[in-house]
Parts: C-alpha cells; structure tokens; sequence
C-alpha cells in the first residue's frame, strides 16, 4: 500500500469516485453501499457472480467480473478522485491492484476505511472467531428498536432489514463487525468492544493460537478511555483504563441466562445482570448458541442505555442472519436449515442446536471444507464434529485464496470420522440429495456452497409437493 500522503489525511469522503477491487465481500459491500446512499460514484470488480454481487448491480454499483484494466470505467482512472478500497484476499499480482499502485492512487484496505469512517462516532467493536456476525447483527437491532438508533456495518445480511448496512441520521452509534482475519480490527477504536471467542483460527495468518490471542489483545487495548469491554467469561483479556463485563450461558457471570427453557424450538430466559434479573425474554431466533450470542448483544445495550421494554421487544422479533442457522425449509416432516459453519466449533454448535431442537428426526449434514489451511490444522476437529450427524455428505475444499497443498482433500476429514460419509461433487449433490431419506437437512460451509442452496431448496420443495 501507498505510504501516507496528502491525499491521504484529506477526508477519504471528499473523493467523489470510490472503487472497491473485491466488492462482493460481505464487508466490502457494506463499505460500498455506504459510499452509494452518500452520493459517490460507485464501481468495483469481483471475481465471482453471486447473489449479492446481482443486488448491488439492482442498487445502481456497477460491477465487472474480469480483472483486465480495460475493463475499469474512465472516471475511476482520474487518481486526483478516485479512492481505491481493496480486501486483504485479493491476490498481490491481481492485475487492476497492480495498476493501482503502479499509477500511484490512494489505495486504502477496507478495514482502515472503517477505522476513518467510524472513529468520529461511538463505535461497538464486536471481534471474536465465532458468532461476531449474529452479534453484531442484533445489537444493531437492539439499537435500531430502541431511542439510541444506529448506523451499522454488518458482516452478514439482516433478515430484519435485508441489507449489511443501517444508517441514522442522528445517531452518534456504529456497530462494527470487528475482523480479527488479517489483523483488520486494529485499525478500530471502539466506545463499547465485544470479545466472544479467541479459538485457533486463521492459523495461515498467525502461525500458533498464542500470536492470535495476542492481537485480540492488542486489539481491547484500543478501546477509547473510558470505554467498555464485554467479554466470554473466562477470556484473559485485562485492557486498562475501560469498564470489563463478563458474559456466559448459564455460568455465573455479569450477564448470564437463568431459568433457560426450549419452548416450541425456540429459548426462553431470565437474564441476570448487574443490577438485577429481566424475566421471561423470549429470543425469536433458534439455536442454543445464539441465547450465548443475544447475552452478549444484550449486556452491550443495557450497558448503552438500552431500556429493559425495548430490549424484549428487539429479541422477540430479530428474525436472524442470513446464512446464521437460516431456515429454508420448516415443514411438518421436512425441515432444511443453512449455516455458514466452517470451523469446528462452529460445527458443533450448529448441530448440537438442531439435534436439541430435533431429537428424534434423522439430520443429513452437507459440509464444504474451506481452505486447505484450515482442513490440515483442524481435521480432527470437523471430524469429531460431524460425527454427531446420522448422515455426511462433504464436497470438495473450497480453495478461496489459496493453492492446494499436496495430501490435503476432503478424504482426510473423512478418514478421521468414525461414522462413514461420503465425498460428492457439487454436480451430483442435488441428485444424490433426491435418491436419500431426508428429514432434516442442514448445509454447512463458508464458501460457495451458498449457490446450492436454492437449487437444493427447489429439491426439497418438489418432495413435499409429492
């Protein structure tokens, strides 16, 4: 990236053109849709055709899909207007980057352009290797049901308010998904930081788990003075000069669920806080995990001043995440649930909630693998994992950005699993899927398996048709 020039420390809003190498990531789209409802001029590549990438498109953001520099309009190769946000995942030798730098343009990751547009305001930075999504997510409806309101940057689409990005007008708070990947969420200053999780991941990054835990530390450490930090009970993070919560389950904690009972697939609970106990909430949305997840969104609104009536109004009616434990189909004697799950405990969370939830029915699991990275570091774990399924099906790895490595397929999750799966490919998938016995059907993965869903759903529809 460019070193620090005029252009620069000007306000990155001052450039009328904004290009984004890589907008069909879910943050980036969220950055470049802010961009667009402030009056910029839009534009950006992706490598992918994907569903979201076809709603920008309907949005009025031009996007192209091959990476030639032809293929960039003539406005955005004015560099006096034109600021250039690019992802971390993109490729180096990625050939518009390369003529980017080459020509000298502002290029800025996106992360460091949500540290600039959310400095001036009170930031909720929700960090964590699980869950972050769902929290971010329902704190910012806590936020937008309640007096305080909200503009939010969100790593997944609200099924609230179908988009990843809720603007206000008049409030001065932002709920950010804080990115550990790539260290992103340093370059944030959060009011108000939410840790739920420190487990091993993005190992091809931080090399050991104690480097990943050191930069969640270093990342509480730039919570402003005075601010708050709510944490998974247990976590040793100690930043000074902040308020510190705890938050669990059911274990004693500042904020943690009492009396918790599943009523009709969904949670009910008492949560127990600070200052006393609010009885009978009602979460309006599946999974066990996700009474952990509410917990933490709840702590950071009463915390913010958030009032007891609105928050049980907010839980009540948050309808979820798309692709967080997202029904597809919720029949009688057919049931299909989506989850983007792509670690192991991810894993385990999400098929322990639809066991919780089914007992007695048959779960058929689909699991895609993503990165080669990841399947090496952590095959014993999915396996463990999706061996509390009755049946498997897992597809090929998805490579995302990285080359394959020798000896590392699918087959090593599946020699490590104790019940016997199978390995399909994604062509044959929907045929395999119409041969089986399905009674709850759960797709599980964060690369494009996302592109099977509806074809699978169609599937699934035809059969309760029959």
């Amino acid at each position: 990236m460019n070193s620090h020039t005029g252009r620069e420390m000007m306000n990155i809003k001052d450039f009328k053109n904004i290009y984004f190498v890589g907008i069909g990531g879910i943050g980036m789209s969220a950055i470049a849709r802010y961009f667009k409802a402030i009056g910029k001029n839009v534009y950006g590549y992706d490598k992918t055709q994907t569903l979201l990438t076809g709603e920008l498109e309907k949005e009025g953001i031009g996007i192209v899909f091959n990476d030639g520099i032809q293929q960039i309009p003539e406005i955005y190769l004015n560099k006096e207007e034109t600021l250039v946000v690019y992802t971390p995942a993109i490729p180096s030798n990625h050939e518009q980057l390369t003529f980017f730098k080459k020509e000298n343009f502002l290029l800025m990751k996106r992360a460091q352009v949500l540290g600039f547009l959310s400095d001036p305001l009170n930031g909720v930075g929700i960090a964590g290797t699980h869950g972050k999504t769902t929290v971010s997510s329902l704190t910012a409806h806590i936020f937008k049901s309640s007096a305080l309101d909200c503009n939010a940057f969100l790593g997944g689409i609200s099924r609230n308010y179908n988009t990843n990005l809720l603007l206000s007008k008049t409030s001065p708070w932002v709920v950010l998904e804080a990115d550990e990947f790539d260290r992103s969420f340093l370059q944030l200053h959060p009011q108000v930081a939410v840790v739920t999780s420190m487990d091993a991941d993005h190992l091809d990054i931080y090399g050991k788990k104690e480097e990943l835990e050191k930069t969640f530390q270093d990342y509480v450490r730039q919570i402003k003075k005075g601010g708050h930090l709510v944490h998974k009970k247990g976590l040793p993070l100690k930043p000074s000069d902040v308020n510190l919560y705890s938050y669990s389950l059911e274990e004693e904690a500042d904020f943690y669920a009492k009396n918790l009972k599943l009523v009709q697939g969904l949670y009910q609970f008492d949560l127990v806080h600070p200052e006393g106990c609010i009885e009978g909430l009602k979460l309006s949305y599946p999974g066990r995990i996700n009474v952990e997840n509410a917990i933490a969104a709840s702590a950071v609104a009463l915390i913010c001043g958030v009032s007891q009536d609105e928050l049980r109004f907010a839980l009540n009616n948050f309808k979820g995440v798309r692709r967080r434990f997202d029904y597809r189909i919720k029949s009688e004697n057919l049931v299909f649930i989506d989850d983007y799950a792509h670690h192991p405990k991810e894993l385990w969370e999400s098929i322990s909630s639809v066991k919780a939830i089914y007992p007695n029915k048959k779960i058929t699991g689909i699991f895609q693998p993503h990165l080669y990275t990841r399947t090496r570091d952590f095959a014993d774990g999915f396996a463990e994992s999706l061996d509390l399924l009755d049946e498997i099906i897992l597809l090929d790895i998805y490579p995302a950005r990285e080359l394959p490595i020798e000896g590392i397929s699918s087959n090593l999750i599946l020699d490590k699993m104790t019940k016997k799966g199978r390995i399909c490919s994604k062509e044959e998938l929907i045929e395999q899927i119409e041969q089986s016995e399905i009674e709850v059907l759960l797709t599980l993965g964060a690369g494009d398996i996302d592109k099977l869903v509806k074809p699978l759903e169609h599937t699934m529809n035809q059969r309760i048709k029959c």
